[in-house]
């Protein structure tokens, strides 16, 4: 989409960086929050942003919005999600001495 041609000055900012009135003037524009808005912004050395639409008088932005991406589990859950080892094994008591004696139809070897 090209914007019309105006006199408005077009600007990129951080959301953080607008001024206190101007976030709240954003957040009144999109009340249900930034998803259905949101645009990506492909940058010319392969990065990227999100960005929503925002005017006013005098200029025409696009506002950068923190987006935190899932990209992978992180190390420290990894290293607990595929660990082989059940934790509290040890701790179980080693009842061996009645398998053959009460065994279930699942216990039985045929």
């Amino acid at each position: 989409m090209i914007a019309p041609i105006t006199g408005k000055k077009h600007l990129v900012t951080s959301f953080h960086n607008l001024t206190p009135e101007m976030q709240e003037e954003v957040r009144a524009l999109y009340p249900a929050g930034f998803s259905e808005a949101m645009i990506r912004v492909d940058k010319p050395n392969g990065d990227f942003f999100y960005a929503v639409p925002f005017e006013t008088a005098d200029a025409a932005y696009l506002v950068k919005i923190d987006v935190k991406i899932d990209d992978g589990i992180e190390d420290e859950d990894d290293k607990d999600y595929y660990d082989d080892d059940l934790k509290g094994a040890d701790e179980l008591p080693d009842d061996t001495s009645s398998a053959g004696e009460d065994a279930s139809d699942d216990d039985i070897d045929i």
